[in-house]
């Protein structure tokens, strides 16, 4: 699958290098001159990735990260300068939670190895988040069933550790099952 990124450079000649680093990468590139521009495609798309340059014209790249943490928390994000000072690596860290910081020139097998492994962070994250929604859901089925069926989450096992249902026949498990089933087709 391919994977979306934006970078974002006022120098035109940055984002073609840049481009070319990543040229053999399974990835979707677009391309943004400014921070106001790039915030107006995220309205449009969405990025799994934000290479962003520290100093622009207009929004400094960590405002920019700063936005788009605020704004789009999933979106991981990677900071590039060309005059890395200590103080905006530590804006940059602590306001928009950057995942890497790269200096001006960069090793292009460090950029392609940081960028596979946002992308990885990234999709991992998202299973996560949608692991955790399926278990919610699943917890609050099992809250309804217990409440229809008082007593039916209550699990025991025999001496041979199988699952022993006291008090419930084969017809009347089957008629839950039915009925849970038309439950999840609502």
């Amino acid at each position: 699958m391919i994977s979306k990124i934006l970078l974002v450079d006022d120098e035109t000649n940055v984002l073609s290098a840049l481009k070319r680093a990543l040229f053999d990468e399974p990835l979707e590139i677009v391309t943004s001159t400014s921070a106001e521009e790039a915030l107006d495609i995220m309205l449009e798309q969405q990025f799994k990735v934000v290479v962003s340059d520290e100093r622009m014209t207009g929004m400094q790249g960590s405002e920019f990260l700063a936005l788009v943490h605020e704004q789009y928390p999933d979106t991981v994000r990677i900071l590039l300068t060309g005059h890395a000072t200590l103080e905006a690596a530590m804006k940059a860290v602590n306001e928009g939670e950057i995942y890497r910081f790269f200096s001006k020139p960069w090793n292009d097998n460090d950029l392609r190895f940081a960028l596979r492994s946002a992308i990885e962070k990234f999709d991992l994250e998202a299973e996560n988040r949608r692991l955790l929604a399926a278990v919610r859901q699943q917890s609050l089925e099992i809250k309804v069933l217990e409440k229809r069926y008082p007593g039916i989450t209550r699990v025991e096992k025999d001496s041979h550790g199988v699952f022993v249902l006291p008090d419930i026949t084969a017809d009347e498990i089957q008629g839950m099952l039915t009925e849970c089933e038309m439950e999840v087709k609502r």
